[in-house]
């Protein structure tokens, strides 16, 4: 019922900056809890960021807290992730998901997942 699809990927350096979005279609994301997920190579896909659909309340991950940034415009059926001070380790395909949970946390509460966008961040 709900298609995703990420953009905004791409090859940075050290340092810089990246924006990602993720449209939605089917529905719109105000009805869902919004996430972003990350999988490196031959790793478990790991929890990123999360934006509620109710009070607009967020939630991240350890690793990037302080340097990635979740955002949502409803208007738009769109949700981003603003990632600063990009590191080598953020290397990985991004995938955002919708949940109709609150803040979910771990893949498995997630119902809808877009295509993923590739990030690599050179050092």
């Amino acid at each position: 019922q709900v298609q995703l699809v990420e953009s905004g990927g791409g090859l940075v350096q050290a340092g810089d900056s990246l924006r990602l979005s993720c449209t939605a279609s089917g529905r719109t994301v105000s009805d869902y809890s919004m996430g972003w997920f990350r999988q490196a190579p031959e790793k478990e896909r790991e929890f990123v960021a999360v934006i509620s659909w109710s009070l607009v309340s967020t939630h991240y991950a350890d690793s990037v807290q302080g340097r990635f940034t979740i955002s949502r415009d409803n208007a738009k059926n769109t949700v981003y992730l603003q990632m600063n001070s990009l590191k080598p380790e953020d290397t990985a395909v991004y995938f955002c998901a919708a949940s109709s949970d609150y803040e979910p946390m771990t893949e498995y509460e997630y119902d809808y997942w877009g295509q993923g966008t590739q990030v690599t961040v050179s050092s």
